[in-house]
């Protein structure tokens, strides 16, 4: 029996590991797997575990208030060490491009444990956009032992950067969380909806915006275009999860609350968000998975990015990047909302996988181990 440790900090690498984690234990006499969450984002973590019901067996609470990123990163690694001395697993699995990634794939490495990278090979190329993720892919990539790369693109963009062994494209496993779903469960989360007075029709919008490079100037160009919007379209209905960091929470409650038909609501369990993204007829946002979710819906999405290392969806013509301007964000959305819902849909596949990913990344792992 191999002990295989997922490390973990933030919900959308719960959602993408879920299904993995889900496949793995399937066969108890194979692996001991062990999750491990570093509570990066504590409370979106855990209330996404839930979901999956799934619970972490080591938990690191990591984070404090406008900590640094120096300061998040010795406290994960210094934490961390201590679990590979006592677990002493034979893998670890991350995924994504976080602060945790990082952490996990250094401290695996001092320890001489193989790392498997589930959606590796993303890259923007530029080492501030996105800032600090893109740079954090790129290291953990250095010492990666298997590279479960979601599409060919990323399959290349690895080879690029002269790594060529053990690199299998399985397709995004964010496909296989979508299929975990069952149609009743998403449409459970009408009540939440409607608890909250949000109206769910064809005149809906997602906003979702959090990114660190996003912060500061960025996010009042973005606020400024949104409330242009708002006032513009008043018969749409504008949904705003807020994320808890204090840099955008603050301004968004301070400059859209006014707003009747912008409705800012915590940060959603991951059926309503997925309820959110089936329903809406935009989706403005900075997210990298949403990115990656949204075609599955053929809902049109602007990235409010200047860099995207998921460009299959830009080639495809399922979403668009507009940077962080007023104009440009406000001009692009005109473009879907002005239209009829029926006839914005996209008329594309969805670029990121079939739904199995999660099922060949396990066979993968038992060849390995079998060598």
């Amino acid at each position: 029996m191999k002990t295989i440790i997922f490390v973990f900090g933030t919900r959308p690498e719960i959602i993408k590991l879920a299904p993995v984690i889900l496949e793995l234990r399937k066969y108890p006499n194979d692996y001991k797997v062990l999750l491990c969450n570093t509570e990066q984002q504590k409370e979106l973590s855990n209330q996404t575990l839930k979901y999956f019901g799934l619970k972490a067996d080591i938990n690191l609470n990591s984070m404090s208030e406008n900590q640094t990123l120096a300061g998040v990163q010795s406290k994960i690694t210094a934490s961390l060490d201590k679990v590979y001395d006592k677990y002493k697993p034979d893998a670890t699995i991350i995924q994504g491009d976080t602060m945790t990634v990082l952490c996990g794939a250094l401290v695996s490495y001092y320890h001489k444990v193989p790392v498997f990278y589930v959606e590796a090979g993303l890259r923007s190329y530029n080492i501030f956009e996105p800032f600090p993720e893109e740079i954090m892919r790129q290291m953990a990539s250095r010492v990666t032992t298997l590279h479960f790369a979601p599409t060919p693109d990323a399959e290349k963009a690895l080879v690029k950067e002269n790594i060529r062994e053990n690199i299998e494209v399985v397709g995004n496993t964010v496909i296989d969380a979508l299929f975990c779903l069952s149609d009743k469960v998403i449409e459970d989360a009408k009540k939440y909806f409607d608890e909250k007075s949000v109206k769910i029709d064809d005149k809906l919008v997602l906003v979702t915006v959090h990114r660190r490079e996003n912060h500061g100037e960025r996010l009042d160009s973005i606020i400024k275009a949104i409330s242009g919007l708002a006032e513009k379209y008043s018969d749409h209905t504008f949904v705003l999860p807020v994320h808890p960091n204090p840099n955008v929470k603050i301004k968004i409650w301070e400059n859209l609350r006014r707003y009747e038909n912008i409705k800012l609501l915590e940060p959603l369990d991951y059926p309503n968000l997925v309820y959110l993204m089936k329903h809406a007829k935009l989706i403005l946002t900075d997210s990298g998975g949403i990115q990656e979710e949204a075609p599955t819906f053929k809902c049109p999405t602007l990235v409010m990015r200047y860099e995207t290392e998921r460009k299959e969806g830009i080639k495809a013509g399922a979403s668009k990047l507009v940077g962080s301007e007023t104009d440009k964000i406000f001009k692009e959305s005109e473009k879907v909302l002005s239209g009829d819902y029926a006839k914005t849909r996209l008329n594309c596949q969805n670029p990121y996988g079939d739904g199995k990913a999660s099922i060949r990344i396990e066979k993968l792992i038992r060849e390995y181990f079998s060598k």
